[in-house]
């Protein structure tokens, strides 16, 4: 099982958070992917552009976090938080 938590940040209160789990045979990567995209639907936001330094996080901690820079359309909060809770 995959699972990957979501949260939603602003003056370092949680917001909203919520847990996606993906069952499939797909690859970590697509599993991460798959998992945003959902995230993004339930948050009702666009989807988050990938800068170096989320990469490199998310490589090393398995977490990363999306600031305003990452998203085209203006938030309502300081960043989005996502963190791999569980993998297969």
């Amino acid at each position: 099982m995959f699972r990957l938590w979501a949260r939603e940040f602003k003056n370092n209160h949680m917001l909203n958070d919520t847990v996606v789990a993906d069952d499939s045979d797909d690859t970590r990567t697509h599993k991460v992917f798959k998992s945003l995209e959902e995230v993004c639907i339930r948050f009702d936001l666009s989807k988050p552009i990938w800068l170096e330094t989320n990469i490199s996080d998310f490589k090393k901690y398995a977490k990363a976090r999306f600031g305003p820079d990452s998203f085209i359309d203006d938030i309502d909060f300081d960043f989005l938080e996502i963190q791999i809770i569980e993998e297969d």
